[in-house]
């Protein structure tokens, strides 16, 4: 399961335990965090907690859950300007590597797309070298950009805006191109309708007005072994949907 949550202590208050009871996850990815560790409600026994938290408080932030302990984890990419803001962790599982990646937002003006654009340069460098050590990969997490026309509800009317800017849906066709695979689209097919987040304006979740911004993105081997992939829009805990994908291992 990968799932911006828009705040931890929110998503608790909301229900969030009662989500892990029902699904019942082996691995759960989580973005946008919004908390220091120390001020993380507690996970349920069963699961171990590895958290990439960012610098300012109620700010960003990533975390793996999971029902064994990893190998290894890491946080970051090494890069100072992105590491402070807690957006990529990493967790090993014998050969199998986890990613939980929370890509920056541009929406808020310039600056901040200029310096989106630029972690996912270094982020898309970053997963190059990991596929060249031959790991099998699940990449999962809020990558902010639509891919497709079919990916979010008004397409023509948002072609200038963050999210799905030429540039930007071009970095996704390199990504994907580096060798890897778009876990739901790839179970649901290509004209498949369904999305991860809604403005929490205009009730456009009640509208089903959204766009697909969160995804699982796994390397070859592990594609074919997918047996269910879902993004479900209820319960409503944050203003994103879980993408949940079901692999046979």
């Amino acid at each position: 399961m990968s799932f911006n949550v828009n705040g931890i202590r929110a998503a608790y208050a909301k229900g969030f335990i009662e989500l892990l009871n029902d699904k019942q996850p082996d691995i759960v990815c989580l973005q946008e965090v919004k908390a220091h560790e120390d001020d993380i409600p507690a996970m349920p026994l069963d699961y171990v907690a590895k958290f990439h938290c960012a610098e300012r408080k109620g700010y960003s932030g990533v975390g793996i859950v999971s029902r064994l302990e990893p190998n290894s984890h890491s946080c970051g990419l090494t890069v100072k300007k992105y590491d402070s803001e807690g957006r990529v962790l990493r967790a090993d599982f014998g050969d199998l590597t986890v990613l939980s990646v929370y890509v920056p937002s541009g929406s808020s003006g310039s600056p901040r797309q200029i310096y989106k654009m630029q972690f996912l340069k270094v982020f898309k460098s970053h997963i190059k070298k990991l596929l060249a050590e031959g790991r099998d990969l699940i990449i999962c997490g809020d990558i902010n950009i639509a891919h497709k026309e079919i990916d979010l509800t008004n397409w023509q009317s948002n072609q200038k805006n963050s999210g799905f800017l030429p540039e930007e849906r071009s970095w996704m066709d390199g990504f994907l191109k580096l060798g890897l695979v778009d876990a739901y689209r790839s179970y649901a097919g290509p004209e498949t309708t369904t999305y991860s987040w809604w403005s929490l304006r205009t009730n456009a979740r009640a509208r089903n007005v959204g766009w697909r911004l969160d995804y699982q993105f796994v390397t070859p081997k592990l594609a074919e072994k997918i047996r269910l992939a879902e993004m479900p829009m209820s319960p409503n805990l944050s203003d994103h949907a879980p993408v949940i994908v079901d692999y046979d291992l």
